[in-house]
């Protein structure tokens, strides 16, 4: 796996994870092999907001091993329609502070690591240093140019996830293997804030994210590579649209690193 410097076959599982994980491990793709790379395996999700608070709560009850949460946001009022880590007791506290607290009453085998700092290129490659994988769960667009650059550069698959009222998308980022963010998106592309979310949205969507996760860390399954998922729920539609490298991109040069 790219950027992980691990070996997944060692380490055997404990009496407690064959009967915490025992469903997902009946799963005959997946089994205790693949629970055992979920357990060596260091995700970093971008934001524990909307996005971001479903990713990391599915991913400590997946059994991921390790979770560096990284945002440098306090809780407000706002949020509580969808970012649902967070309470009314929470409000004003550092956002990865709240979620660490939760995700370690959810399953205390799993190491958080929580970040409240922002992401920027000075910060990105410490930030990636030692992380197999990366969960895009931000709500703008100049911080996802530094995210997927700095992946770019470190050789790290990165999970896109967006959305805005009742519409969301997810694509599977592969350095050298395809289009990267950069590719994609226009650098000038920069919605407007406040939009509208309803919290049903990014539950979807991150949990979309997690089962794309799931499958690339355990190395099973058919990955959103290389194709947009596009979601809109105020009609019920699901659509695929293949992704194309840009040979001029100046992040990856089309794939070619």
């Amino acid at each position: 796996m790219a950027g992980s410097g691990k070996d997944f076959s060692t380490s055997p599982l404990t009496e407690e994870d064959l009967v915490r994980y025992s469903r997902q491990i009946l799963f005959p793709a997946f089994g205790e092999e693949g629970q055992r790379k979920l357990r060596q395996a260091h995700v970093l999700i971008a934001g524990v907001g909307g996005l971001g608070s479903p990713v990391s709560i599915y991913l400590a009850c997946a059994g991921i091993g390790k979770l560096t949460l990284v945002d440098s946001d306090a809780v407000e009022l706002s949020n509580l329609n969808r970012q649902i880590l967070h309470g009314e007791e929470d409000i004003g506290e550092q956002k990865v502070m709240s979620a660490a607290r939760k995700l370690k009453k959810l399953n205390s085998t799993v190491e958080i690591n929580p970040l409240a700092v922002r992401i920027t290129p000075e910060s990105i490659p410490g930030l990636l240093r030692g992380i197999n994988l990366v969960v895009d769960c931000l709500d703008n667009m100049k911080t996802r140019f530094i995210l997927n650059e700095g992946c770019v550069q470190a050789g790290i698959a990165l999970i896109h996830g967006g959305i805005a009222g009742m519409i969301g998308e997810i694509t599977t980022i592969i350095p050298g293997q395809t289009p990267c963010f950069a590719c994609i998106f226009p650098r000038d592309v920069e919605g407007k804030k406040p939009f509208p979310v309803f919290g049903c949205t990014p539950a979807l969507i991150a949990s979309l994210q997690v089962m794309e996760a799931i499958k690339l860390l355990a190395g099973f399954g058919e990955l959103l590579t290389g194709k947009m998922l596009y979601i809109n729920g105020e009609r019920m539609e699901c659509t695929q649209a293949p992704l194309q490298k840009n040979k001029a991109c100046r992040v990856c040069g089309g794939g070619n690193i």
